[in-house]
């Protein structure tokens, strides 16, 4: 697994987390219960802080980074869409950034968001809890996301992970 300290920087990993083989995890970052990270992604901790809380994703090809004055930090249940590139911002629970999106230094997405495939959530913006946020730049429409919409996604990953734990197993 490429998993890496790097000088005094450690990952923190908790046991029921799963990260892919072909994932890279290096330093400062924290992955919660049941966390799953998949191929491809890379979690950078080399610079600043980089939190994953418990049951969420990050997906394939996800790119996730901070900077030495921001961490970034993702709440409870969010999924992390394929090809997602987040650095120095705060995810908060629940919340879904979809593939290929970018969300940027000290923007907020609050609970139960949605930020759309490609969109872009330019520095300092805040996504208000159940918004959408669509487009370069991201333009929000309020209310957009009904409560309990997005944790079948995350429940879904965690599951997942959970089987690929015990189940996945090279053939070559």
């Amino acid at each position: 697994m490429a998993i890496y300290a790097l000088g005094d920087r450690v990952p923190q990993i908790d046991a029921t987390a799963y990260v892919h083989p072909d994932a890279v995890v290096i330093g400062a970052v924290t992955l919660g219960p049941e966390v799953s990270i998949w191929p491809h992604a890379v979690l950078r901790g080399d610079y600043g802080e980089i939190f994953i809380g418990a049951r969420s994703n990050v997906q394939d090809g996800s790119v996730i980074h901070a900077t030495f004055e921001l961490a970034t930090r993702v709440g409870e249940g969010c999924t992390i869409g394929h090809l997602a590139h987040l650095e120095g911002c705060t995810v908060e629970d629940g919340c879904l950034i979809g593939s290929g999106s970018v969300v940027l230094h000290r923007a907020v997405v609050r609970s139960g968001a949605l930020v759309g495939a490609n969109a872009v959530v330019s520095n300092d913006v805040e996504v208000p809890a159940r918004a959408m946020a669509l487009g370069v730049p991201a333009k929000m429409r309020l209310d957009a996301v009904p409560e309990g919409t997005l944790e079948a996604a995350a429940a879904l990953y965690a599951w997942n992970g959970a089987r690929y734990r015990t189940e996945l197993r090279r053939v070559d």
